[in-house]
């Protein structure tokens, strides 16, 4: 220990390895989680290709995978991955409470647990969610923290009608609420160092009353409310296509442009289910309209901003570095084709293009894991630097 400004100090050294310490602890505290979430993500995806007649081995719960695919993909991955970046941010040990009740709520369904505990478990979560995130309002006050936090309450009644026997379809609306506003919030905290247009924000809080105002009325006036909820998220869209910071970062090459390209793309996928919410009301109208209109928001538009962000986000979870490269491309082009391709065989009622592109989609995500994983152990400058 040496002596500094009157207190004993570690030399730098010390601190380095004391540093490296603290950052393999809390990744091992962190991985778990991390793993039941993907976990999630794979019955997930798994079920889902079960349902279209996808000939796989069916697991011995396989019959939970089918019935409760959405729901282990947005509580059981989503929801514990968004959970678990809110509480890396505040860093309290009880902000881990969501995505562990969460993540043991989606495991327990996903393993074969009958109703109505493990869908208890995810309510709660998503209620201690809630809490964590109106703290974090409470900390700082802000529209986007608003946002978010208005997001994590709709969550709650979202799983709350769930606990209460509600069809997704039914739900639906408040999970779009969720996750859209959820992103959203995150791109104004982003933009708020940019000078904002003197429109932009009356066209956001109007383009915000719809969509919210939709997603209330859609629990007693079901039509008429998806469809105001497709508007306000046709509206939404627009509004981060035209003031989203993306539209500058676009000219910026590497990561800067790769970011820009997935939230750009999300954004007219996110318009497209608004049309088609609108045009195909009520939700429970047929499956296929149905597939398209719920598969355009939470694979085009969610899986575009978690492409996006991913290089950013997931490091930052588990104290990782990771290097952007251009094969990043790949798995978003084979997400967008194969989206094109599944809602193409939703709408003009073309199986094959329907069950394929659902294939192809599975295969984005798988893809798009391994290239994550790669742009954290594979080195900069590899294979060049190896030769040297």
């Amino acid at each position: 220990m040496v002596a500094g400004r009157g207190v004993l100090m570690a030399p730098p050294a010390l601190m380095q390895d004391r540093k490296a310490i603290n950052q393999r602890w809390q990744r091992a505290g962190r991985a778990p989680w991390v793993v039941l979430a993907m976990a999630c993500l794979v019955s997930g995806i798994w079920g889902g290709l079960l349902r279209l007649g996808v000939n796989l081995p069916t697991p011995e719960h396989g019959a939970n995978w089918i019935t409760f695919h959405g729901p282990l993909m947005v509580c059981g991955f989503l929801g514990t991955v968004i959970g678990l970046e809110r509480a890396v941010g505040l860093g309290s040990w009880w902000t881990y409470l969501p995505p562990i009740l969460t993540a043991a709520g989606s495991i327990a369904i996903a393993g074969g647990v009958t109703q109505p505990h493990p869908v208890w478990l995810v309510a709660s979560g998503s209620a201690v969610f809630a809490v964590v995130a109106w703290r974090v309002v409470a900390i700082q006050k802000a529209l986007f923290t608003v946002l978010m936090a208005v997001a994590a309450l709709c969550w709650v009644v979202g799983n709350g009608l769930w606990t209460q026997g509600w069809s997704f379809n039914r739900i639906v609306p408040w999970w779009i609420a969720f996750l859209g506003l959820t992103i959203v919030g995150e791109r104004l905290d982003l933009n708020r160092f940019t000078r904002p247009s003197k429109w932009s924000r009356p066209l956001f809080y109007g383009a915000l009353a719809l969509f919210m105002t939709g997603v209330v009325m859609s629990v007693w006036w079901q039509v008429p409310g998806e469809r105001l909820t497709g508007t306000g998220m046709l509206a939404l869209a627009c509004w981060l296509g035209w003031f989203d910071l993306a539209r500058r970062t676009i000219r910026h090459p590497g990561l800067p442009r790769f970011m820009a390209v997935c939230l750009l793309t999300g954004y007219v996928w996110m318009g497209l289910s608004g049309i088609w919410m609108i045009r195909y009301s009520p939700l429970e109208s047929g499956p296929f309209p149905y597939d398209a209109v719920l598969h355009s928001f939470f694979v085009g538009f969610v899986f575009s901003m978690i492409f996006g962000h991913a290089p950013v986000i997931f490091p930052a979870i588990l104290n990782f570095t990771a290097t952007y490269r251009p094969v990043l491309y790949l798995h978003v082009v084979l997400l967008h084709g194969a989206l094109v391709l599944r809602v193409t065989g939703d709408l003009a009622d073309i199986f094959w293009a329907r069950q394929w592109g659902a294939i192809l989609n599975g295969v984005a995500v798988a893809v798009f894991l391994l290239n994550t994983v790669a742009s954290v152990a594979i080195p900069p400058g590899w294979p060049r630097r190896a030769k040297r």
